[in-house]
C-alpha cells in the first residue's frame, strides 16, 4: 500500500431483509482515520452494502487512488463485472429484467469513475479487524 492510497472498508447490515438497515465505512489515509455510518428504514442488506461504498466515496474531497475493501460479493461483482453490461443494455440484466437497486448502482458507478479504485473482497465475520469494525458501525447504526 503506497502512502498516497486511501484505504476504505465498508459494510452493510439489516435487521430483517427488508427491514431497518445500517451501513458503516472506515476511511484511512496518511495515518488518519474517519468512521462513517448511517441507517435507513425499510431497506435491504444489499442496499446498505451499496450505500456504505457510496457514502465513503462521497466523503473524499479530491480524486484519489483507493483500495476499497468490502465483504459483499454483490458489490464486488456488480461494480467490477456486471455494471458495464447493464449500462450497455440500458440497465437490464442478462435475462432482460430491470436491474435491482439501479439508483444506487448508478450513483456508485458515477462516483467510482472519479477515482482510481482497486476493489477487494474479504470474507465477512472472519476476524478481519477493519471488517469487524465496519460491521459494528453498521449494526450500531441500526439501533440509533
Amino acid at each position: 500500500m503506497t502512502k498516497d492510497t486511501v484505504e476504505i472498508f465498508t459494510d452493510g447490515a439489516c435487521s430483517g431483509n427488508p427491514g431497518r438497515g445500517g451501513w458503516g465505512a472506515l476511511l484511512r489515509y496518511g495515518g488518519q482515520e474517519k468512521e462513517l455510518s448511517g441507517a435507513e428504514d425499510d431497506t435491504t442488506n444489499n442496499r446498505m452494502e451499496l450505500r456504505a461504498a457510496i457514502e465513503a466515496l462521497k466523503a473524499l474531497k479530491k480524486t484519489s487512488k483507493i483500495v476499497l475493501i468490502t465483504d459483499s460479493e454483490y458489490v464486488m461483482k456488480g461494480i467490477t463485472e456486471w455494471v458495464p453490461g447493464w449500462v450497455k443494455k440500458g440497465w437490464k440484466t442478462s435475462s432482460n429484467q430491470p436491474v435491482k437497486n439501479r439508483d444506487l448502482w448508478e450513483e456508485l458507478y458515477a462516483l467510482s469513475k472519479q477515482h482510481s479504485i482497486a476493489w477487494q473482497w474479504v470474507r465477512g465475520h472472519n476476524g478481519h479487524p477493519e471488517n469487524e469494525r465496519v460491521d459494528a458501525l453498521a449494526r450500531g447504526a441500526i439501533g440509533k
